[in-house]
C-alpha cells in the first residue's frame, strides 16, 4: 500500500535521512522506532510532502506520489496527525473537525460526517462548542485523531501520539489506535514509545542517525537484545 524506497532527506549539509526504505501492507500497524533524532519525523514528512525528499522515492497503492505537494497526497488518502496534535485552540471542537474535512472526498452533509466520526470518540460528542483550549492533553490528541479520520484516510500516519501524555491517556489512545484497521485505516506509527508501539503493531523498523537498523514481526522486535539494552523503556 505504501512504500518508501532509498528516502533522503537533507536540512542544508545535515542529511536527516539516508538510504530509507519500508513498506506498509494494507491493515497493518507499522511501528517506526527510535530516539529523538533518529530521522522518525523527517520520513513522515517526506512521505506525506511536507518536506521535499532528497532522493528516493515514495509510492502509495501504486502511484508515485515523490513530487505531490500535501493536500494532493491528504486527497489520495493518506493522512498524518502530527507530532504535538497542532489542534487550532481557539476555535471550538466541532470547527477543527470541520478543518479536517477539507480535503476529504464525501457526499455525506457535514453534520452527518461530524456525527460517523464521533462514534469512535464518544468523549468528544458533547463538548462540539467548546474551545480546543478546553481540553486535555489526552483529549486533544483524540481531537487530532479524529479531525484525521475527518479526512476519510486510507492509511493514517501518527507522528508520536503518546507525546506528553498521563499513562492513562496513553492508554486510551492506542486502545483506538488498536481498532483503526478493523475500521479499514492502515496505520504507519512513529514513536520512542518502543513498547507501547509494538505491542499494538505487527510489523516494525527501528531508525537510528537517519537509517533502518533492524526490521521484524512486532514480537520478535520486543524480544531483541538491541532494543532492550538501547531503549530503556523496554526494561
Amino acid at each position: 500500500m505504501l512504500e518508501a524506497r532509498d528516502l533522503e532527506v537533507q536540512y542544508g549539509k545535515i542529511r536527516a535521512v539516508y538510504g530509507l526504505s519500508l513498506n506498509v501492507i494494507k491493515g497493518e500497524i507499522v511501528a517506526l522506532i527510535g530516539a529523538n533524532g533518529a530521522g522518525k519525523s523527517s520520513t513522515m514528512h517526506a512521505i506525506c510532502g511536507i518536506e521535499r525528499a532528497n532522493g528516493g522515492q515514495v509510492h502509495f497503492e501504486g502511484e508515485n506520489i515523490t513530487e505531490l505537494r500535501s493536500h494532493q497526497i491528504i486527497r489520495r488518502g493518506l493522512v498524518q496527525v502530527p507530532e504535538g496534535r497542532l489542534i487550532f485552540g481557539g476555535l471550538t471542537i466541532e470547527e477543527n473537525l470541520r478543518l479536517g474535512a477539507y480535503n476529504a472526498n464525501s457526499s455525506l452533509p457535514m453534520g452527518d460526517e461530524i456525527e460517523r466520526v464521533l462514534t469512535n470518540f464518544p468523549m468528544l460528542k458533547d463538548r462540539l462548542s467548546e474551545q480546543g483550549t478546553a481540553l486535555s492533553g489526552g483529549q486533544a490528541q483524540m481531537l487530532a485523531l479524529a479531525r484525521a479520520m475527518m479526512a476519510r484516510p486510507k492509511l493514517l500516519m501518527l507522528d508520536e501520539p503518546s507525546l506528553g501524555l498521563a499513562p492513562i491517556a496513553v492508554e486510551e489512545v492506542y486502545a483506538l489506535i488498536e481498532t483503526l484497521p478493523d475500521a479499514g485505516v492502515t496505520v504507519l506509527l512513529v514513536e520512542q514509545n518502543v513498547r507501547q508501539a509494538l505491542a499494538v503493531a505487527d510489523r516494525g523498523y527501528v531508525i537510528e542517525s537517519g537509517k533502518i537498523i533492524l526490521e521484524d514481526k512486532a514480537s520478535e522486535l520486543l524480544n531483541n537484545e538491541h532494543l532492550i539494552n538501547v531503549y530503556m523503556g523496554l526494561n
